[in-house]
């Protein structure tokens, strides 16, 4: 039964260590709760069936740990960007410099892309500078493209 077990449980977790740690789980499981199991029924289903909801519960629970619950009003601790790159000289610089390539665009595309790197979502941005959505979202999309192609060879 436990080469079933381990096979069974490398094809869940894809990690060795992990479906070590599967098969452990399983059999503590189904040895604590022998009592359940009925007679002339299939072993291996059963095992197996035992081994599948403790994986998808551990994936439930880890995927719980890992959501971020914003309380905040207006959500804004989920706005916040994770990842400035502020922090060192070099991102400090970097922002410097993307700053002042970005304030040589148009005005009309540089506030919706400064709004919404901000953190704005497209609706707000919208309502904010009394534009429709659909040329918000036109503005952004260019605004980004043309960054990306006078930055391409930006290391």
């Amino acid at each position: 039964m436990q080469a079933n077990l381990k096979s069974f449980a490398l094809k869940l977790t894809s990690d060795k260590d992990a479906a070590h740690d599967l098969v452990q789980d399983t059999t503590l499981k189904a040895l604590n709760n022998e009592d359940k199991f009925v007679d002339n029924a299939n072993l291996k289903g059963w095992m197996l069936t035992i081994m599948r909801n403790i994986f998808i519960n551990n994936y439930r629970k880890s995927v719980r740990e890992n959501t971020v619950v914003d309380s905040s009003k207006d959500l804004f601790h989920l706005n916040l960007s994770q990842d400035s790159g502020i922090e060192t000289p070099d991102g400090a610089y970097a922002v410097n410099e993307i700053s002042a390539i970005l304030s040589k665009f148009p005005k009309d595309f540089r506030e919706p892309f400064s709004l919404h790197v901000a953190g704005y979502k497209y609706e707000e941005i919208a309502e904010k500078l009394s534009m429709p959505l659909g040329t918000v979202k036109s503005r952004i999309f260019f605004t980004r493209k043309k960054l990306r192609e006078i930055l391409k060879d930006y290391q």
